[in-house]
């Protein structure tokens, strides 16, 4: 018997329910109505994975140890008074009473345990109780920090490069340490001329200072460059030292060489008698030439390393006009000159030198941080504030790296993360839509699952919940040996 049926009997995916369900495309307009709901919402939902990295490296447990406590005693405490200041300029908030804006923030409000947070007139009032022995304790706080981040992240960098640099904070009223000095956008406008300290390889702050509008001198640049040794990890067995010409003093040069560091600086003032025959060019192509020689400048102990390079100046002579001969030869040529203690070729010297030129967008970045925000007329109050905003900055520099390490082999959207700056990486770990709901009689953080940044961010949640149900590598002390305990 024949039977006869339709050749396409194919089933349809109407008929197994996907248009059913499947989300419907959404129709606003100038009609469209609106109105509120009671549900707790926030748009800081990557703040979660910043309270549990703070959790994983024990934060609070560095903070107790090393914080000296001012004499004001917060009803909240000192710890969450720092960590809202915190949290404040980690979301991107560079003033205090910005705090209007989130006091009803859920992420927040739940990090307080509160319904709503302290006015901002509150963590104004505990700025103004900070002095210069809250600022040292931030920077031990930072180098606890540093060496249990490097143990968590397998860095075990034997051989570092910092880079030193200072720049201007123009101040607008009459704050204390405002000064007339080195100002190139704001001429005849007083300022801070705070001094900072990166390393290359992690681009974190180091160790840095406010200080009062006026150029450091060479006392100060060697009290300085003493400073840093206390901040370095255990692993670290040498160090390279770059600066511009305004640290070149034999000060400083004997602070550095005191500390076993390597270093190089520009030169400023001093005027080595290089070799007429000992410029030598390692490119054909490029007319650059370099020298070195041994030179001990008025004032100096000892003598030191001098490396140079010059490079022709352009001739702007008009076309058809006789040219005008230089008088002497050195007015042909722009030099560079540079005290060092590395050995080696001039130009391979120099070149390691300009590596430091991505300082200068460090720095850069840590202003537009909160750098610039001046929060008070007092200097020690300013001077505590500067290492709360360069702690900040320290901490997205690790989460960066740490969202970095998360990435798996199918990829993600956190690739490019370390490169991208601060601006673009809270695009990525905290501008993300969240609600905090009760469940099972337990607060929880959901996502939408239309918003292309969950999985990234889902899956660096789970990382983080991996290595907090770890041991600590400095609580079993699986690697080198640490400097703070």
């Amino acid at each position: 018997m024949v039977k006869t049926r339709k050749k396409n009997n194919k089933k349809r995916r109407s008929s197994k329910g996907f248009e059913a369900n499947a989300a419907k495309a959404r129709r606003i307009n100038a009609s469209t109505e609106f109105g509120t709901c009671t549900e707790q919402l926030s748009p800081f939902g990557g703040l979660l994975a910043t309270i549990k990295f703070l959790d994983l490296l024990k934060f609070e447990d560095i903070f107790n140890f090393a914080y000296q406590a001012p004499s004001r005693k917060p009803k909240l405490g000192h710890y969450l008074m720092v960590v809202g200041i915190l949290m404040l300029l980690f979301i991107g908030f560079n003033r205090i009473w910005h705090f209007t804006y989130v006091k009803l923030d859920a992420m927040l409000c739940g990090l307080f345990r509160r319904r709503r947070l302290p006015v901002a007139s509150t963590f104004w009032r505990y700025i103004n109780s900070l002095g210069l022995n809250q600022a040292r304790s931030f920077l031990k706080i930072m180098a606890i920090m540093r060496e249990r981040f490097w143990q968590l992240s397998g860095l075990n960098y034997d051989r570092i490069n910092i880079s030193i640099d200072t720049t201007v904070e123009t101040i607008y009223g009459n704050q204390q340490g405002g000064r007339k000095g080195h100002n190139t956008k704001n001429r005849g406008k007083k300022g801070y001329r705070p001094v900072l300290c990166f390393i290359d390889e992690t681009r974190e702050y180091m160790a840095g200072k406010l200080r009062k509008g006026v150029s450091i001198d060479g006392k100060e640049c060697a009290s300085f460059i003493e400073t840093i040794k206390a901040q370095l990890p255990g692993c670290v067995k040498q160090v390279l030292l770059r600066a511009d010409g305004e640290f070149l003093s034999w000060k400083s040069v004997a602070a550095a060489t005191s500390a076993g560091f390597q270093f190089i600086i520009a030169n400023k003032g001093c005027n080595p008698p290089f070799d007429t025959d000992g410029w030598y060019r390692p490119w054909k192509r490029k007319n650059i030439q370099y020298n070195s020689c041994t030179y001990k400048p008025i004032g100096w102990d000892k003598a030191c390393r001098f490396v140079a390079m010059r490079i022709p100046k352009e001739d702007t002579t008009p076309p058809g006009q006789p040219i005008q001969c230089a008088l002497f030869e050195d007015d042909r040529y722009r030099y560079r000159i540079f005290c060092t203690s590395l050995t080696g070729k001039a130009h391979k010297v120099i070149a390691k030198y300009d590596k430091r030129a991505d300082v200068e967008n460090l720095v850069g970045e840590a202003k537009r941080e909160g750098l610039d925000a001046i929060p008070s007329g007092k200097f020690k109050n300013n001077y505590a504030f500067f290492q709360i905003v360069m702690l900040a900055y320290n901490i997205w520099r690790y989460m960066k790296i740490m969202a970095h390490q998360s990435i798996d082999r199918t990829g993600s959207q956190m690739q490019g993360i370390m490169t991208n700056t601060i601006r673009i990486a809270r695009l990525k770990l905290l501008f993300i839509a969240a609600k905090v709901v009760k469940d099972g009689n337990r607060d929880k953080v959901k996502y939408s699952i239309h918003d292309t940044r969950t999985p990234a961010i889902m899956r660096f949640l789970k990382y983080l919940d991996r290595k907090r149900s770890k041991a600590r590598p400095w609580e079993e002390n699986r690697t080198w040996p640490l400097r703070f305990i």
